[in-house]
């Protein structure tokens, strides 16, 4: 998990406890020592974040990193990642296909059109912090679901028509 931080040339002492910190972070300390065979796929991907954290970047890219997990898993992580978002305050470009987790993790979403690739909408959610499990219950949350389910059904529609 220090891999890049040796390559940053950090010092093995500042190294240890750097990615210590991070594992702290995650929620992983009690099983540091495990082999990845060993741990869940939630696990894994919480390693993966921290792997990605460790050297405190400003911008971090997520390209579905939840979708091979279960509903819950999935739930239980996109509140961890925003507990970290706060706590570290970086900016996040996480793509999903799934609408009603781009839009409790988001501040904005942007709906691509296909062929060619392209901005189609960007749509901001105005949905209160800090988001909880139990926002995803409430009926200003699943409104912005709605909202955005249609824009992306119009936008695929479009492009349907448009091939034809």
């Amino acid at each position: 998990m220090g891999l890049g931080l040796e390559l940053e040339y950090v010092a093995r002492p500042t190294r240890a406890e750097k990615v210590a910190q991070m594992i702290e972070l995650v929620g992983l300390t009690q099983v540091a020592k495990r082999y990845p065979r060993q741990l869940s796929g939630g696990m894994k991907m919480r390693v993966s974040i921290a792997r990605a954290l460790v050297s405190r970047p400003k911008i971090v890219l997520l390209d579905e990193p939840f979708a091979a997990l279960d509903e819950m898993s999935r739930d239980r992580l996109n509140e961890e990642l925003l507990r970290l978002y706060v706590e570290q305050q970086w900016t996040v470009m996480f793509v999903t296909h799934s609408v009603a987790e781009a839009v409790f993790l988001s501040t904005r979403i942007v709906v691509l059109a296909p062929h060619p690739g392209r901005v189609a909408h960007v749509v901001p959610v105005d949905l209160p912090w800090p988001r909880t499990a139990a926002m995803r219950l409430s009926a200003e949350y699943e409104q912005q679901v709605v909202r955005v389910s249609r824009l992306l059904r119009a936008v695929q529609s479009a492009d349907a028509a448009e091939v034809l």
